[in-house]
């Protein structure tokens, strides 16, 4: 579609999205052991019957100590498929391609929802939780507790967990993975030498903390068929000095084309502080950079997400080539119809055609009633 690159088609390997809008994966901190239940089955069919052009499944633990929190989703049992099967079901019966974010939260597992404070577990009122690990025995921060240090045979059982987590997503009928290495969480923790200070072959130099990343990444690509798409997600840069820097994640990314990676999505922050949290300013498209960079330097497509919340903006991103797509989340909670506004936004021909038939031939006899106002 000429001018509105951002509703054309993307292929990787056997999948293709339809346009270049993806629900970024949104935690809901709703589920009771791992398992899928009713409550994500109504957040994602908002967005299933909206026209997107893709969906990535909130972060799923590979093992249960390994959840952010108790309420998280997991893939660390066959009892759980079925839940992911319903999801796949959602949206490939609108078209949808979808995928899975697995990953382990390291340090910052055991932890209370955001909405109740994200502190520790250990700390609430009875003590609760699980133990957590990580790379060397440093705390996530001031009153949280010492994770143990991971042997080898601990990382070999983790990297063991990524592959059968990803089989299982097979199993469930997704389209792609989405391997969690940003945010402060255990493949991030590798990498950052801010929670990293083995000096055995996982820490120093950044080969060596980059190596449990590719290794985790590496099982996911093995584990899955040659026509199922793998991602990255990356924290491109650390918020805090002596972290993770942009040309570090470079030269991940150029590792993870190697071994097969297939996109890199890109965020940045939480490996002290919030996620999202860079050194540049917190502004619309703040992160988009990193994706650009990562693109053209390490030749490997790139996904862009953070403050992505107007139709133009993500336009110019995916028709500038500063990314190949766009993540949104936030502003998709706010607005499910947020690609029908896009479309009338950008002067798309046919806004209606990427709705659900029996939504968009009502909308599309309205506009002829009526002005249609979606836009403004």
């Amino acid at each position: 579609m000429p001018g509105i690159r951002l509703f054309t088609p993307f292929s990787l390997r056997g999948v293709t999205f339809s346009n270049r809008i993806v629900v970024s994966p949104m935690c809901q901190y709703r589920a009771v052991e791992g398992a899928v239940n009713a409550w994500h089955l109504a957040h994602h069919a908002r967005f299933a019957l909206g026209g997107v052009g893709g969906a990535v499944i909130e972060a799923t633990a590979v093992e249960r100590d390994g959840r952010i929190s108790e309420g998280c989703l997991g893939l660390w049992d066959d009892s759980q498929i079925d839940g992911f099967r319903q999801l796949a079901e959602l949206y490939h019966r609108q078209g949808i391609s979808v995928g899975v974010q697995i990953g382990h939260a390291g340090r910052k597992g055991s932890s209370a929802s955001p909405w109740d404070g994200a502190g520790p577990l250990a700390s609430a009122s009875p003590p609760r939780g699980w133990p957590t690990v990580a790379p060397s025995a440093i705390a996530h921060a001031e009153g949280w507790p010492i994770p143990a240090a991971l042997d080898e045979a601990g990382i070999a059982r983790i990297v063991g967990s990524f592959a059968a987590s990803a089989r299982r997503a097979v199993s469930a009928g997704l389209d792609f993975i989405e391997v969690h290495g940003a945010h402060g969480y255990l493949l991030h923790e590798f990498l950052s030498p801010i929670s990293n200070g083995r000096t055995d072959r996982y820490g120093g130099t950044l080969e060596n903390r980059a190596r449990f990343a590719l290794d985790a990444a590496q099982a996911v690509r093995r584990a899955v068929p040659d026509a199922m798409p793998v991602w990255y997600r990356a924290s491109c840069v650390d918020e805090s000095a002596g972290g993770v820097t942009l040309d570090e994640t470079i030269e991940l990314a150029r590792g993870l084309k190697d071994i097969g990676i297939d996109l890199v999505d890109c965020s940045s922050g939480g490996i002290r502080g919030p996620v999202a949290r860079s050194t540049r300013p917190e502004t619309p498209g703040h992160q988009v950079p990193y994706a650009e960079r990562i693109r053209r330097e390490a030749g490997i497509p790139t996904m862009a997400v953070g403050l992505i919340t107007e139709p133009g903006q993500a336009n110019t991103i995916v028709s500038e080539g500063s990314a190949d797509l766009v993540a949104i989340a936030r502003e998709l909670l706010a607005d499910p119809n947020f690609v029908y506004r896009a479309a009338h936004s950008l002067g798309h021909p046919a806004p209606h055609a990427l709705l659900p038939e029996n939504f968009g031939f009502f909308l599309a006899r309205r506009n002829m009633q009526a002005p249609d106002t979606s836009s403004t």
